[in-house]
């Protein structure tokens, strides 16, 4: 019966339309339609990846080896097993373009190809020719094809000629699309030759720093699965590495599922500072009902016939928002599709995708239920009695424990459902942390601002503007909180985003340089390091040189055992690392645990493993490690951890062994040299035109790049912030909505009292911007130590304020209270003082 009764009080009260509800809907439907448009995009691009795998590889399935070329077994696997191959070889070198006054270089990621390629996909060209001819060449030098941006730098026309070590090259055409593009980021822009031109460059010697990849046509009926077993149990102690259609780009597959989930994450934040206004127009809406609720209570109405009302009125309206949030989401990528393509450099397919949508209707209802049961079940407080005296639109009463214990049970929901959905419970717990102390601190600092504001007015005499805007605030907790806790909210993680971005991009331009090398220099055969070593020494702009053996290698088994079923998915057997040897213990090296190896020792191999990698991973002293190195197996005991800084670019090596161990095997050396900024072009010119093979990587170039890729992120991250700063605005003009008749009477009676409009204005805007600092400068402050925390713990970096970025969030939170403060202060001060002083009586 009281259901019943509920459904009828609620279908009346619905007849009287959607009025008060307003900032609801908006801040419902634009945290679901965020949340899903991202997960659209994700999905969008995930079913790009899928149904493009075989694109983006390159073929059916690959085979990888490093440092070597595919063995004839191996070859005769690949003729039996596949309807047809083709082999790449990828590695870095220097282009130099010889010219009358100077000569150019730059560094180019090179493909060199067969006749084959490419098995799937089309390459396209400009001028539009084949690629079979741009190859061919003319004059009787082979052909090459450049990326747009290699070629522009060293402003090459199509006729030119370029030598990729001691071979020399024509240009032929700019390349404008490669199909296989899975392999994710790289350093330098594509050059793409033949690897038969490449026979007399001295580019691919032994200990040379390349990888070979196979690509694979396979039989129509041929399982992917059986066949990846198949060739990893025949060629398990070779170092292969298997990639097929499946999953074509894993790299960019992950990072995608990875960065996808934290902007979800950021979207929740989004939806909780929407809640903020969800619970503020929840709040306003009831407190206008009070008369009717307590008319209800004296005509026989139960508690929990008004409850249930008001829940399926505010039920059937959170049902409105989510639908309308989600037709928003699902519609907005594909409308945008056209542009969102034109920015990837990955595939994706714009449709409508369930599961996101699924994923954005339980976060929009979870979140529309946690900050509408709070003040909902307030309304079992309302008697009667307030029909007879002063306190109506006064629901001051906390509501009961199971209320209580319900809002905390659904809170606790949404973040198990956001660890699962995310697939990182860590991130996910780590950011409603975060979210949780930021909305403790900015109500906290509504409380203290509100008090504080009290003790000014009362001491402040000079200026009754801002003495009535102190008054006001300090006194208004109803209006006061939300505007700071949506506001602060926003403004929190756009303060937490733009400080990680500034501390990256600081760190990369400017730290970086100052204690990383000018230069590396990698491929220097054996017998060229001692000739380069005696070179830089006596160079006086040279001030240090670090230089070691470089091989690469993969970790395939950890005590006997499969190294994932140890190490899990670490990037440290990911793909091929860094290898080197050494007798000594290098100079600089502090072990953490063990000792270093007799410079003599020959029997079983010894390896010093990156401190702390090993923890990450689990090992342990004494732990056998096997490395797959150019196809052969080397089983070692890790005898010593030491410390290893990635940070300062600088020279190091997850794993050293001792040399009896690799000294043997073809390799090559890695030198980083430090040198003056203005020696450097003098440097690489006298080292590539000595020294054709050797390749250099100019560590501010890469530098840029990296920058580059930050400020790519950063900027996605901050349209996923900024839909949170919209939201806030959003609450706060619901919230100076609310005030509306509030300040119209407050203008009323200070007219009645002989203000004037232009101090009444005058204490409007001093109240707004009163607010707007407050959250703008606890926003400041969360957005500080939020920065601190990532670049000290996440990055393990150092941190330091940028000004820039901070004052922009201050100044934010003023100008946009400003701006709602003022827009609802006009009909205020229009409004004639009798008419609404009457009314009120």
């Amino acid at each position: 019966m009281s259901l019943s009764a509920a459904t009828r009080i609620a279908r009346r009260e619905i007849r009287g339309g959607l009025r008060g509800f307003t900032v609801f809907l908006a801040c419902l439907i634009l945290g679901v339609a965020t949340i899903a448009a991202i997960g659209s995009v994700r999905s969008a691009i995930q079913t790009g990846l899928s149904s493009e795998g075989a694109t983006l590889l390159g073929g059916d399935a690959e085979m990888s080896f490093t440092y070597r070329r595919a063995t004839e077994e191996e070859r005769a696997w690949m003729t039996t097993n596949t309807t047809g191959s083709s082999e790449i070889i990828d590695f870095r070198s220097m282009v130099v373009v010889p010219g009358e006054a100077e000569t150019e270089r730059a560094l180019a990621q090179v493909k060199s190809v067969d006749t084959a390629y490419p098995l799937v996909g089309a390459v396209s060209l400009s001028p539009d020719i084949s690629l079979e001819d741009a190859l061919n060449g003319q004059n009787n030098l082979p052909g090459a094809v450049l990326h747009g941006l290699l070629a522009d730098r060293l402003a090459l026309t199509p006729g030119d000629t370029f030598q990729l070590g001691s071979q020399t090259f024509v240009y032929m055409a700019r390349l404008l699309r490669e199909p296989d593009t899975g392999d994710g980021f790289s350093f330098a822009p594509r050059a793409l030759v033949r690897t038969s031109d490449l026979s007399d460059s001295g580019l691919l010697a032994p200990g040379t720093l390349f990888t070979s990849h196979y690509r694979l046509n396979l039989p129509a009926q041929a399982d992917l699965a059986t066949l990846e077993a198949d060739a990893r149990a025949t060629f398990e102690s070779t170092g292969l590495r298997w990639r097929d259609s499946r999953n074509g780009a894993p790299g960019i597959t992950r990072f995608v599922e990875r960065f996808g989930a934290f902007l979800i994450l950021v979207g929740l934040a989004g939806l909780a500072v929407g809640g903020v206004g969800i619970s503020t127009a929840i709040r306003a809406y009831l407190a206008r009902k009070t008369e009717t609720i307590a008319t209800l209570r004296s005509l026989g109405a139960e508690r929990r016939t008004i409850f249930l009302s008001y829940f399926l009125q505010i039920g059937f309206v959170a049902l409105i928002g989510v639908t309308s949030g989600l037709i928003l989401g699902a519609l907005l990528p594909i409308l945008l599709a056209p542009l969102i393509t034109a920015v990837l450099p990955f595939p994706a397919s714009f449709a409508i995708y369930p599961l996101p949508l699924i994923e954005a209707a339980l976060y929009g209802t979870l979140a529309a239920a946690i900050f509408t049961l709070w003040p909902l079940a307030r309304v079992e407080n309302v008697r009667p009695s307030a029909l007879f005296r002063d306190q109506l639109g006064q629901i001051r009463h906390w509501p009961a424990l199971r209320y209580m214990f319900t809002v905390a049970g659904l809170i606790t929901l949404l973040i198990a459902l956001a660890s699962w959905l995310s697939g990182s419970a860590r991130l996910t717990i780590w950011f409603a942390g975060g979210v949780a102390i930021a909305m403790f601190a900015l109500t906290a600092a509504s409380a203290g601002l509100r008090a504080l504001l009290n003790s000014l007015s009362q001491r402040l005499r000079q200026s009754p503007q801002v003495r009535w805007a102190l008054q006001s605030v300090g006194r208004a907790s109803e209006a006061t909180t939300p505007v700071v806790l949506s506001l602060g909210l926003g403004l929190s993680v756009l303060a937490t985003v733009g400080q990680v971005d500034g501390n990256l991009r600081n760190a990369i331009a400017s730290d970086l340089p100052e204690v990383a090398p000018s230069f590396f220099f990698v491929d220097i055969q054996r017998d060229q390091m001692p000739l380069l070593e005696a070179d830089w020494a006596d160079t006086p702009t040279i001030h240090d040189v670090e230089n070691a053996p470089m091989l690469r290698g993969v970790i395939t088994r950890i005590n006997d055992r499969p190294a994932k079923d140890v190490a899990g998915d670490h990037w440290v057997i990911r793909g091929d690392r860094g290898v080197s040897y050494a007798s000594d213990m290098p100079e600089g090296t502090k072990l953490t645990a063990g000792t270093w190896w007799d410079p003599q020792h020959a029997g079983t191999p010894q390896i010093s493993f990156a401190d702390e990698e090993a923890e990450e991973m689990g090992l342990a002293l004494g732990d056998s490690m096997t490395i797959n190195i150019l196809g052969r197996d080397i089983t070692g005991t890790v005898t010593s951890f030491r410390e290893v800084d990635f940070s300062n670019a600088g020279m190091g090596f997850v794993i050293i062994m001792n040399e009896a161990a690799l000294a043997g095997a073809p390799h090559s050396f890695i030198a980083t040299v430090y040198a003056e900024a203005e020696s450097e072009a003098s440097l690489l010119k006298e080292v590539s035109e000595t020294y054709p093979n050797v390749t250099a990587i100019h560590v501010r170039d890469a530098a840029q790049q990296v920058s580059d890729l930050v400020a790519q992120l950063a900027n996605a991250t901050t349209y996923g912030a900024s839909t949170i700063l919209l939201t806030g605005l959003l609450v706060i003009f619901g919230a100076a909505a609310a005030g509306q008749s509030a300040r119209t009477y407050e203008a009323a009676v200070l007219k009645t009292l002989g203000a004037t409009r232009g101090q009444i204005l005058k204490s409007f805007a001093w109240r707004a911007a009163l607010l707007g600092g407050a959250a703008g400068g606890v926003a400041l402050a969360v957005g500080l130590l939020g920065g601190w925390a990532v670049m000290t713990f996440v990055m393990e970096s150092d941190f330091i304020v940028i000004w820039p970025n901070a004052l922009w969030i201050l100044s934010a939170g003023i100008l946009a209270n400003l701006l709602a403060g003022l827009v609802f202060a006009w009909p205020s001060l229009a409004t004639r003082p009798a008419r609404i002083l009457r009314a009120r009586d």
